[in-house]
């Protein structure tokens, strides 16, 4: 995260317990970059994690939050302890009558903090799982417990995931989905108020201009139709709690052992991304997130002129908007490339639909 938002929002409980943004489409972004240094902000860890794959001599985790870190060190813990399917039982991904004695296991090999964190949250672990429990996921339990039963029955939701073609999938959605019901469903519990209440702080709405329900709207056409939800474990996750059969990268057991391979290339940062920045850091490739939504625009200008200060020549930065338009700076326009050709077919096959552009650019 980000210096401005630092003093905005509260982050001494876990926001996000998992990764919402497509690891897969960041990694195919950032490319192969064998024995680069790549800087990730942290979240909960999933995407740093998947870096690994892309082959650096360095990844480089960085975020203000306490939680947030000790949700990447739980995994940094878990990964050489346990096997595939015990790693997903513990976050939750797959149903577990274990998550105790998983857990254990995993706090004897994790550094005091971390342990002390996690074991105030044992009960909601061993109910939930690691990866479950933070305030956005509750949001979406929330969603789909309480609320989505009133609009639709469980097999019309468990429909969404049946195989069609795209022009079934917008019938689908016409006809079948996109009720009164869902539409005012949609505009009151994604709106504005309640998402920064109940999922996102409010203050990572500031620059928001416009509905973020219409917006969410839009989105849903793009995960329902123009991407096919039977392969999206975001979307099923939402619907379901569940990922189903295909895990978001990092989860896949194919790629287990060459992450806890890798383990020794991570560092962890607590700190802002602008501290990092200035700390004498040459970096190959960046995943941003969306941090740049947080930020007016002339903390924006500096924060960016800090990323590319901090590049070395041919840098991959890589990042998310969801409803606030951020890209390159007029003032660095000199010193950086951008790369539609490589984002706009990746945003196409973006899975965490909720998001409206993705952008990467290269340092010259």
């Amino acid at each position: 995260m980000t210096t401005e938002i630092a003093g905005k929002a509260r982050f001494e409980a876990i926001r996000y317990a998992q990764l919402w943004e497509d690891a897969d489409i960041l990694c195919e972004a950032l490319g192969r970059r064998t024995g680069g240094t790549l800087v990730s902000i942290a979240s909960a860890g999933d995407n740093a994690l998947a870096m690994l794959l892309c082959d650096p001599a360095r990844v480089i985790a960085v975020d203000l939050s306490p939680a947030q870190i000790a949700c990447l060190r739980l995994r940094i813990a878990a990964w050489p302890v346990l096997d595939h399917g015990e790693l997903v039982e513990l976050l939750g991904f797959r149903h577990s009558q274990r998550r105790g004695a998983l857990l254990d296991r995993v706090l004897a090999a994790a550094d005091a903090d971390t342990a002390a964190f996690w074991e105030r949250l044992r009960p909601q672990v061993i109910a939930h799982g690691a990866g479950a429990i933070g305030k956005f996921e509750r949001y979406f339990a929330l969603f789909r417990d309480r609320l989505l039963p009133l609009v639709h029955s469980k097999r019309t939701v468990a429909a969404i995931f049946e195989p069609r073609s795209a022009e079934e999938r917008a019938r689908f959605l016409d006809k079948r989905w996109n009720n009164r019901r869902w539409r005012w469903l949609l505009k009151g519990f994604f709106s504005r108020r309640a998402m920064g209440a109940l999922g996102r702080d409010p203050a990572f709405f500031d620059h928001v201009e416009g509905s973020v329900s219409d917006h969410v709207a839009r989105r849903i056409r793009h995960a329902f139709v123009d991407n096919d939800p039977v392969a999206n474990p975001y979307l099923r996750w939402i619907m379901t709690g569940a990922h189903g059969s295909r895990l978001p990268l990092a989860f896949r057991p194919e790629h287990h052992a060459t992450i806890a391979d890798r383990l020794d290339r991570l560092d962890v940062v607590l700190g802002t991304i602008e501290t990092l920045a200035e700390g004498g850091l040459r970096a190959d490739g960046w995943n941003l997130s969306d941090i740049f939504e947080y930020m007016s625009p002339q903390s924006f200008a500096a924060t960016y002129g800090g990323i590319v200060d901090a590049s070395n020549p041919g840098a991959r930065m890589v990042y998310w908007n969801m409803m606030v338009p951020r890209s390159l700076p007029p003032e660095h326009s000199g010193r950086v490339h951008p790369r539609p050709d490589i984002a706009a077919p990746l945003a196409a096959r973006d899975q965490a639909f909720f998001y409206s552009r993705f952008i990467v650019e290269d340092v010259r």
